[in-house]
């Protein structure tokens, strides 16, 4: 396979023009780590970008970061965390998940649009994505938003980037808000809760004044012996429930106690503190008790999102129909769920149970035997899937861009 490092986005430009002329797709990469999520690329052309990896400007005073789409993302959260600020949508890291030795990248950060525990109340990865230079599927490059939280710009092309797998362009530049850390963390734990009791403490949780910035519910499982970052905080399989508080100390600490009270029903809650909460919500945003070194390993994996008051319904009918174990994040509404190995990967089961809730499912995770079999993404409603391929071919009509990731029929 031919690979092609450009060192800047004149280079892009030059390997997309050569690539139309040619007709010969390319597989966008930054580091890789996420190219085992979607279907087998029709081609035999690699655009890397890694070499795109410089920090353009950093304004800690404003609030905002511009990145080249190459750089390495722990790199951008170790730089941002060393001025105490953060990107508020707690960006996956897919790494532990996937197996990948390597870190994942900025551009491939809102490629993929996988955000974290604080989705329900900060938004996702388009939402703080301010400005975006990129190179469309025309071979022209093009601008996108701007560096300020308002702008004015037409437009706002950049949100549609977010979450579209290097389909639509390849961007070469991002320009990103970020967020001050909180001062304090604290979060209240609730042990033993099936799945239905836990949904009613989230979403009692949630729609409480105490502004809950994270909301997650660990059932009991077989399969979870030990799992990195829990500790001694859950017994062998035991279910956790968890609500993470955030803000000035005095503030935290005093929204937890109200919580606590509000949640006497549901059991007597312990308090965990700031770096033990952190690492908490880490193997949350992780999915770590499906990482690829873990018992369930070899397991496909499919990442669903429903309405959270029907999370508990979806995610307990399917774990009993298929014998799997899932994880429930965003208080019901982001259902992570590995299955025992099958070759459909229980697709059928998955997408009727997501479809009944007006939700979506994707799989992350599977070998590519598997996803030859099965559609990755979650099939579009015919009206949807015209308009979303309208919107593809006026950034990209010969299809040049990462032809065949997002669709079987197109890979095929």
């Amino acid at each position: 396979m031919d690979t092609l490092k450009v060192r800047d986005a004149k280079d892009v430009e030059e390997v997309v023009r050569a690539a139309i002329a040619n007709e010969q797709p390319l597989d966008i990469i930054g580091h890789g780590s996420k190219r085992s999520i979607g279907h087998a690329m029709a081609t035999n052309a690699v655009l890397d970008l890694s070499a795109l990896n410089a920090v353009t400007s950093y304004e800690p005073n404003e609030l905002i970061i511009t990145l080249q789409a190459g750089a390495p993302l722990n790199d951008v959260l170790a730089l941002i965390d060393a001025k105490n600020q953060q990107f508020a949508f707690e960006p996956m890291d897919t790494a532990p998940l996937l197996g990948t030795a390597v870190s994942g990248t900025i551009g491939g950060m809102i490629a993929a649009g996988l955000a974290g525990p604080r989705r329900i109340r900060a938004g996702g990865a388009r939402d703080h994505l301010l400005g975006a230079h990129a190179v469309s599927g025309f071979g022209d490059s093009f601008k996108t938003g701007g560096k300020v939280v308002k702008n004015v710009t037409g437009y706002d092309l950049c949100k549609l980037l977010a979450g579209s797998w290097g389909t639509l362009s390849v961007m070469t530049e991002v320009t990103l808000k970020v967020m001050p850390k909180p001062e304090a963390e604290r979060t209240l734990l609730l042990r033993g809760l099936d799945d239905a009791v836990a949904n009613k403490a989230m979403t009692a949780a949630l729609g409480s004044p105490f502004d809950v910035s994270a909301a997650a519910h660990l059932p009991t499982s077989a399969f979870r012996a030990k799992t990195e970052g829990l500790g001694d905080l859950a017994g062998e399989g035991e279910a956790l429930t968890m609500l993470r508080l955030e803000g000035i100390t005095a503030s935290a600490a005093h929204r937890a106690g109200s919580l606590r009270e509000l949640l006497a029903p549901f059991g007597a809650a312990t308090l965990i503190e700031d770096a033990a909460s952190a690492v908490l919500w880490t193997t949350i945003r992780d999915v770590l008790p499906f990482a690829a070194s873990g018992a369930l390993g070899a397991w496909p994996v499919w990442r669903i999102v429903c309405p959270p008051a029907s999370g508990a319904v979806l995610g307990t009918q399917l774990a009993r129909e298929t014998g799997g174990d899932v994880i429930y994040d965003w208080g019901g509404g982001l259902i992570w769920a590995a299955l025992p190995p099958k070759g459909d990967a229980h697709g059928p089961a998955v997408r009727a149970r997501a479809n009944a809730l007006g939700g979506h499912a994707t799989l992350i995770r599977a070998a590519e035997d598997v996803r030859r079999n099965v559609d990755v993404f979650h099939p579009q409603a015919p009206g949807i899937a015209a308009l979303s391929e309208r919107v593809r071919a006026s950034f990209d009509p010969k299809t040049i861009l990462n032809r065949g990731r997002l669709t079987r029929s197109a890979a095929e």
